[in-house]
């Protein structure tokens, strides 16, 4: 209907701006503290500053930008501090996540897990940082998603924007050399069925590339 058209396109449009702007920050281009005035984001996308208005809204909900008195928006701080906690409870529910989802894992979550690899190694030949942190992120995901409880999936919800983050902030220590290797070593381990092993390489490997970005 006519009268609903606006409502259409207005959606369309905060969504363009919300995740140019998520991207921006997500990449480390718009770095912790700086401020996102309605106007000036309005000016450059072209458009209205409801839409952008939305757009800040749903970076809000997700925490990558705070509201602060006299400053209005402005992307939200992370500290190594936070990290760690992060860190250290990923590296408790990410076992409990693998130790409950590898001995129903079939030929088909092999391949969905390998295609990820194979969409990460493009990634990191093309240079392109983002996507190397969304494979990443996918990657662990998977165990999150398949482990078929719903706390653990809501914790990794919540970290997975900020680790993602952390990452790509620290992007200067960031390197891909063996990643690919690492993560099919990963499913190897779970191939062969050894529940200890797996779980302690999933820890080992989050704790040195904690201990790259950390120290």
């Amino acid at each position: 209907m006519p009268e609903e058209q606006p409502y259409f396109k207005f959606n369309s449009i905060s969504a363009q701006v919300y995740g140019v702007l998520k991207k921006e920050i997500l990449s480390g281009e718009l770095q912790p503290g700086t401020r996102l005035i309605v106007l000036d984001i309005a000016g450059k996308f072209g458009v209205s500053q409801a839409p952008v208005r939305e757009a800040l809204e749903r970076l809000k909900q997700e925490g990558l930008i705070v509201g602060i008195p006299n400053k209005g928006s402005v992307v939200s701080p992370i500290t190594s501090k936070e990290i760690r906690d992060i860190f250290a409870v990923r590296e408790i529910i990410e076992g409990f996540a693998v130790r409950t989802t590898m001995p129903i894992l079939t030929e088909e979550d092999y391949r969905y897990l390998e295609a990820i690899i194979q969409g990460m190694d493009r990634a990191i030949r093309q240079n392109d940082l983002l996507n190397i942190l969304e494979q990443d992120m996918e990657f662990h995901g998977f165990f999150y998603k398949r482990c078929d409880n719903h706390v653990i999936l809501e914790m990794w919800n919540q970290m997975r924007t900020k680790v993602m983050r952390f990452m790509a902030i620290s992007n200067r220590h960031y390197t891909t050399d063996g990643l690919v290797e690492w993560h099919l070593r990963l499913i190897d381990f779970l191939r062969k069925g050894d529940l200890e092993a797996a779980e302690q390489a999933f820890v080992e490997h989050m704790h040195s590339y904690k201990m790259i970005h950390l120290d």
